[in-house]
């Protein structure tokens, strides 16, 4: 369990320096004396796809395990969730301040409780409803802030906070995904599905709107990837190693990450219902987490 958690911290950080980047990829940035361009989210998703998807196969094949795994209906569950949430994730990333972006990414664990009650028949219990309504009100009065507050602080449109629901929403069908492949899949062959689903989908999207990378740009594009396949990889195997609902609220450290870098990097200043809304959601989410560790500590003591 503890290496479970040490893993999922690890994850945690790989994906905060991969969001990063990502937000670099935004336009209007200078890195190393280079102006770093604009490119989409689908051509960073593709390169991504194209850095894990060679790190997978090799793996697979040195390992001799089962390229297309043996539970292929979730391994496709989880690549075609895991391509439609990522793809989303980086829009808002690009059009939200970047704390925001992330932090509204992080209620995709409260999806997950969610989905896994309806799959599986994990059991929520009454009082996580209301952590779930805090949360998610928290979301709103972020969505809201432009049309309530006369202290503008930073301006961004609502769609991208839908957006950004959205995502959250398909990753936690990713993550439920990954939860019940852990009984019949090893953790690498759940990565490869990401790519192999995703390579031909942002290769047509390419096809219309795609942006030549220059210079240190090519360096960028590969550290999305390999830091990416890190996390996923470290992501699945701390679920695999635990319950859920232990492994997973040791995630929301990166929201501190995100914060931080928003604030001292991205010199984003957000105004007071922002920053509610924002408390509002903190609080829904690790009150959560908190019950979910209690009730899971209590049934080890009492099986």
């Amino acid at each position: 369990m503890k290496k479970g958690i040490l893993f999922v911290i690890l994850s945690g950080v790989c994906f905060l320096f991969v969001n990063f980047l990502v937000k670099i990829f935004g336009g209007n940035t200078i890195v190393f004396g280079h102006s770093i361009q604009k490119l989409p989210a689908h051509e960073l998703v593709l390169a991504r796809s194209i850095v894990s998807f060679v790190i997978s196969s090799f793996v697979i094949f040195r390992k001799k395990l089962p390229y297309f795994g043996v539970n292929k209906k979730w391994l496709v569950i989880r690549g075609t969730a895991g391509t439609i949430a990522l793809t989303l994730f980086f829009m808002t990333i690009q059009n939200l301040p970047f704390a925001i972006a992330a932090i509204i990414q992080y209620l995709a664990p409260l999806f997950t409780m969610l989905f896994t009650f309806i799959l599986l028949g994990e059991k929520i219990f009454r009082v996580q409803w209301l952590f779930v309504l805090l949360a998610f009100s928290g979301v709103c009065l972020i969505s809201l802030q432009n049309y309530i507050s006369a202290d503008s602080g930073l301006v961004f449109q609502p769609l991208w906070v839908g957006l950004g629901m959205l995502s959250a929403s398909i990753s936690g069908v990713a993550y439920t995904a990954i939860v019940k492949l852990k009984e019949t899949d090893e953790p690498i062959s759940i990565v490869l599905y990401f790519p192999m689903i995703s390579i031909p989908i942002m290769l047509v999207l390419c096809m219309f709107d795609f942006v030549m990378p220059h210079g240190v740009e090519w360096l960028l594009l590969l550290l999305v990837g390999v830091f990416t396949q890190f996390a996923q990889v470290l992501l699945t195997k701390a679920l695999h190693m635990g319950t859920s609902s232990v492994i997973i609220p040791f995630q929301y450290l990166g929201i501190i990450y995100a914060i931080l870098v928003g604030y001292l990097i991205f010199d984003e200043r957000l105004n007071t219902f922002v920053n509610i809304g924002v408390l509002m959601i903190l609080s829904g989410i690790l009150m959560n987490a908190y019950f979910r560790f209690k009730k899971t500590e209590k049934k080890f003591k009492n099986p």
